[in-house]
């Protein structure tokens, strides 16, 4: 719960950072900052340096590069913490495609009905919602779906190493899309107005968010069952929604709630459902025996 709460909040971190910062330099000097020092303290992991390459982009350059600009456009930060869990169905869609995974039909009806929620966003008119930032948050969304398989093809075990060396690629494009997106006069501009208190953000984005949050996810996924601890997730969006209302007076209408328990009710639906099915059939199973 304290790592879901860590992910959730970030999304008010990072709209109120973009307050002084480009959306490319924020992500950019985040990702810098995960990997440097630290690659002087932790070993490479044994890998291909293209498995580094990849998910070093995927993860940092696109997934976070993107919902940094859709947050830029406007897109509310509690609504970019819930539409982040469409990479779940991306996971589906991709499993399906590239390792020939037959899906229940639980998974088709979760993935219909986060899917109606998320066009009842677009519909979304009190000021917290664009439709470009939609896109390119569920575009980040794919790309973090992509990063996964990469992970998971690397059959790496050495899961703090394979995320600190991974970020040495990420900034490389972020910053570069920032100098070419503006000047460097703008970017030393930026880097004049960034104070205390934006580097405290920062800070938090990199040694809270990305290196603690993600080692402790992946430890409590070699300790425990992943059916148990992938759940928690959906948690994500829950703070996301009201740190963004706490912080930022986000309002939380009518429209938006029912869209947020459409998405979140697919999520259960595809995780659970199957399970659930199961179990109440052995029920009813068990009671005509009995009977």
């Amino acid at each position: 719960m304290l790592v879901t709460m860590i992910w959730g909040s970030n999304f008010s971190v990072i709209k109120w950072s973009l307050t002084v910062a480009d959306p490319f330099l924020l992500a950019g000097l985040r990702f810098l900052l995960c990997a440097i020092p630290a690659i002087f303290f932790v070993r490479r992991p044994q890998v291909a340096w293209t498995y580094l390459l990849a998910y070093g982009l995927l993860f940092g350059s696109f997934l976070w590069g993107l919902c940094n600009l859709g947050i830029a456009t406007g897109l509310s930060a509690g609504l970019a913490s819930l539409i982040i869990q469409s990479a779940v169905f991306f996971s589906l869609g991709l499993s399906a495609w590239l390792y020939r995974e037959k899906l229940h039909r639980f998974q088709w009806q979760g993935s219909c009905m986060a899917g109606a929620g998320l066009c009842m966003i677009i519909f979304v008119s009190d000021g917290t919602v664009t439709f470009s930032g939609i896109i390119l948050v569920m575009a980040g969304a794919l790309c973090w779906a992509l990063s996964n398989f990469v992970l998971k093809e690397s059959r790496t075990k050495e899961l703090l190493g394979f995320l600190v060396w991974s970020c040495l690629f990420a900034p490389i494009p972020l910053l570069l899309m920032s100098w070419l997106s503006h000047d460097m006069f703008f970017l030393k501009a930026q880097f004049r107005a960034m104070t205390p208190s934006f580097w405290l953000g920062l800070f938090y984005q990199v040694y809270i968010v990305t290196l603690f949050g993600y080692t402790a996810w992946n430890f409590l996924i070699r300790q425990y069952s992943v059916s148990r601890v992938m759940p928690l997730s959906l948690l994500i969006p829950v703070f996301g929604l009201a740190v963004s209302a706490l912080f930022f007076s986000e309002p939380i209408g009518y429209l938006k709630l029912f869209a947020s328990a459409l998405i979140l009710s697919g999520l259960i639906c595809n995780l659970f459902g199957e399970r659930w099915w199961a179990a109440w059939q052995e029920k009813k199973r068990l009671q005509k025996q009995a009977v």
